[in-house]
C-alpha cells in the first residue's frame, strides 16, 4: 500500500537556490501576515521557508493535481504550524478562488512566485500581476525569482540555451524580458523596489503595491 510520501516530487534546483532566496525573503517580506506562494511546484520551498519565516504564515498553491499532492506529502513529512494546506490556483484566471476564502487567519501581505513566468504563457504573468494588484494592500510585496533578459538581451549563454529549450517545449514559454515584466507590474500599481543577482544567472525581483 502506498504511503503519502510516495507522492513527493523533487526539484533539483530547490536545493541550490533555497538558501539564497531565503536570505532575500528575510530582507523584503513584511514582518507579519500570510505569504501566498503562487505555483509552489513540488512543495520543497514551502516546507523549507515556512518554519524559517515565522511568525509569518505560508500558503502554498498549485494548479497541477499531482503537485498539490506532492505539497501535501512534503508538508506531512516536515510539518510546520504556520504552513497552510495547499490550495488549487490557476494564476492566469481573472479571479482567484482564494479571494473568496474566509478561513485565512491573517491578511495576505506578500506573494512569492518562483520559476513560473518563463514556464507558462505570458498570460499567466499578466494574471499574476493582476491578482497581486487585487489581493495586496498598499505596501504589500510581490517577489519573483527566475532568469530574465535585460533590455531584450540574454545575460548569459546558459540563459539563451535555456530559452531555446523552453520554446522547444512550448512556443508560448520562454525567458521573459525584465522590462516587459516591470511594465506589466506597473499597470497594476506594482512598483519595482529592488533586484538581486542570484546564483546561476537568476534574479530576485521585488515589487511593492503603491495604490
Amino acid at each position: 500500500m502506498n504511503t503519502p510520501e510516495d507522492a513527493r516530487k523533487y526539484a533539483p534546483a530547490t536545493q541550490r537556490n533555497r538558501e539564497p532566496i531565503l536570505e532575500v525573503l528575510l530582507q523584503v517580506l513584511p514582518d507579519t501576515g500570510t505569504v501566498l506562494e503562487v505555483a509552489s511546484g513540488s512543495g520543497e520551498h514551502a516546507v523549507y521557508f515556512a518554519p524559517r519565516l515565522r511568525p509569518r504564515q505560508w500558503l502554498p498553491t498549485e494548479e497541477n493535481p499531482l503537485l498539490l499532492a506532492s505539497i501535501q506529502a512534503w508538508a506531512k513529512k516536515f510539518p510546520s504550524d504556520n504552513l497552510h494546506p495547499p490550495l488549487e490556483l490557476d494564476a492566469s484566471l481573472s479571479t482567484w478562488t482564494l479571494e473568496h476564502n474566509q478561513t485565512l487567519a491573517s491578511p495576505i501581505t506578500a506573494i512569492v512566485n518562483i520559476n513560473m513566468i518563463h514556464i507558462s504563457p505570458w498570460s499567466t504573468c499578466l494574471g499574476l500581476m493582476a491578482g497581486a494588484g487585487r489581493i495586496l494592500s498598499p505596501g504589500g510585496i510581490l517577489y519573483l525569482y527566475g532568469p530574465f533578459k535585460q533590455n531584450g538581451e540574454h545575460t548569459a549563454p546558459s540563459n539563451a540555451d535555456f530559452d531555446q529549450y523552453l520554446k522547444g517545449q512550448n512556443p508560448a514559454w520562454g525567458v521573459r524580458n525584465l522590462q516587459d515584466v516591470i511594465a506589466a507590474a506597473s499597470s497594476q500599481h506594482l512598483n519595482l523596489k529592488a533586484t538581486y543577482q542570484m546564483p546561476a544567472n537568476n534574479l530576485s525581483v521585488v515589487f511593492e503595491l503603491v495604490k
